[in-house]
């Protein structure tokens, strides 16, 4: 039985890096909302209360019931979790004009205690709270305090109940990760074995047994997450697998035969299904976003069930969903909206009378990454950027037409074989897909990049003449869940010399401009 904490969601906006702190030091965690906590059995180690946009002073505030967790688990209450654990316990918490937002200094006050464990003596921490915590429960103490908060972070006598007012979790506070480990390893006495192998042996076991020897089907996308679960599977059952690539002629250039050899050298049974034909023709004169979305949706939808109705006996289809679908799917009433339902192919599920398999639904983006390098995938797929859902739909703004999307694919392929060819280690940029290594070239670097085609005409010179062309846009972000992206800052010899390659070499375009905006208020794609 694999060992875990358990986290408790209070609506943070943040909950899920405290989830991806602990896995970055292999220590297997779960997200659940506050008020669905599930059964805590012997292999859970401890408990983390999460922070959230409401006040413990709301006469709504999030209840929860510590009965069973306070005293008998670990627990560590970041933000509002502290705030609750000191009002619930007799403490006070009050509005005050000593709020802090942003960086702030904390100072030591026992480096004896456990969770503070080799912290520097002042440590900068990242503070989002308008209420404080102005008195201790009388069983409590304080360990850690800054300049305007004086309970900064406190413990329980007698138990291992902590709490603190700032967040470990976010990248600013810069001792954030050796607290969690701290409570990870010393109070709740976790081994840290939680490793892409460990994962793999797990999941391969479960899905044998979940699956037996029946035949699954599983859309594959080109995509990391869809890669990874098809290897998965197909090492857990073999042929007994059957994949489907769909052909929206709406992908990159020579993708679609290139992702279907790179599929097949894997040895995945795979079945390429072309309907661009289907496609293109339904898209023709559609401009709405929206109406691209719902026809390439239902096109993706019938395309697929029509190939999946042809392998007889399959009872299970197989999705790439991931961790962060999972919880956002969820959601928390009255609190954080729910983001979106996650479905990776609609209602095929019900309409065919299929079981769901989901072997990745407990990973987050770059833990998919590490499994898809453990299982020996190739780096140009495991690294790969995700690509919108309905491809170059969304990057061509207007109608869609062979000849837009055409030009469009040029333009891409110079963007992207400039990224992937641009030598960037005397820049020491760190890798998107693992932060731990440094990226060699400026693809690496990069969450997501792409050429987006503009429905508008610009007047130029060639030569002696001159043009009435299309301008493109470049965009390039750096990001770690695309929940929130920055604009990439490019050096300029590159922008000079992908513009001049796209401009010279792609007919029908005639400027480059490269999009500085960052998400939000902007998002990464523009449709």
């Amino acid at each position: 039985m694999t060992e875990k904490i358990i986290i408790l969601d209070f609506g943070s906006q943040v909950t899920q890096l405290i989830g991806r702190r602990l896995r970055e030091l292999n220590v297997y965690c779960e997200i659940y909302p506050f008020n669905k906590v599930p059964t805590l059995d012997v292999s859970v180690k401890g408990v983390i209360l999460s922070g959230s946009p409401c006040s413990v002073r709301d006469a709504n505030a999030p209840q929860i019931n510590l009965e069973g967790i306070k005293g008998h688990f670990p627990l560590l209450g970041i933000c509002y979790g502290a705030q609750y654990l000191a009002n619930k316990f007799g403490g006070k918490v009050e509005g005050s004009l000593a709020r802090e937002y942003g960086r702030a200094m904390l100072e030591v006050k026992d480096a004896t205690s456990p969770l503070l464990k080799g912290l520097s003596t002042r440590t900068q921490v990242w503070m989002s709270h308008g209420d404080t915590i102005s008195s201790l429960p009388k069983e409590a103490r304080v360990i850690a305090s800054t300049e305007n908060v004086a309970n900064a972070a406190y413990s329980f006598e007698g138990e291992p109940t902590y709490a603190v007012q700032f967040h470990p979790e976010v990248f600013h506070t810069t001792e954030g990760s050796k607290i969690l480990g701290n409570f990870a390893f010393e109070i709740c006495g976790c081994k840290g074995d939680w490793t892409p192998d460990s994962f793999i042996e797990t999941t391969v076991t479960a899905l044998k047994k979940q699956i037996g020897d029946d035949k699954v089907i599983l859309g594959l996308s080109g995509g990391v997450d869809s890669t990874v679960a098809g290897v998965l599977l197909n090492k857990a059952i073999g042929h007994n697998l059957t994949c489907i690539f769909v052909n929206n002629g709406l992908l990159r250039k020579n993708e679609y035969e290139d992702v279907l050899a790179s599929y097949r050298d894997m040895n995945l049974n795979v079945i390429g299904a072309d309907a661009s034909e289907d496609f293109l023709r339904e898209l023709a004169g559609v401009t709405e976003p929206e109406a691209k979305r719902k026809i390439i949706g239902r096109l993706f939808i019938e395309t697929f069930e029509k190939y999946a109705r042809r392998i007889e006996g399959a009872r299970w289809l197989a999705q790439g969903t991931i961790y962060p679908d999972v919880i956002e799917s969820a959601g928390i009433e009255g609190i954080a909206s729910k983001i979106k339902s996650h479905h990776n192919v609609g209602g095929l599920p019900e309409r065919m009378n299929m079981g769901i398999v989901e072997p990745l639904r407990m990973l987050f983006k770059d833990e998919v990454r590490r499994v898809g390098r453990a299982l020996g995938i190739k780096e140009e797929l495991v690294g790969r950027h995700p690509f919108p859902g309905p491809s170059l739909a969304v990057r061509v703004i207007g109608d869609i037409t062979k000849e837009k999307l055409d030009v469009l694919r040029e333009a891409d392929d110079i963007f992207i074989k400039g990224l992937r060819n641009y030598d960037c280690t005397s820049l020491h940029l760190p890798s998107a897909s693992d932060p731990r290594v440094e990226a060699q070239n400026l693809y690496d670097a990069i969450w997501q990049a792409g050429v987006i085609l503009l429905p508008v005409r610009s007047v130029g010179v060639m030569g002696d003449e001159r043009t009435y062309e299309n301008p493109v846009a470049l965009r390039a972000v750096v990001s770690t869940d695309a929940m929130t992206a920055d604009w990439f800052h490019f050096p300029y010899d590159f922008l000079a010399q992908v513009s001049n390659d796209i401009i010279n070499k792609v007919k029908g375009v005639n400027r480059v401009v490269y999009d500085i905006s960052s998400k939000p208020p902007a998002t990464i794609e523009w449709e």
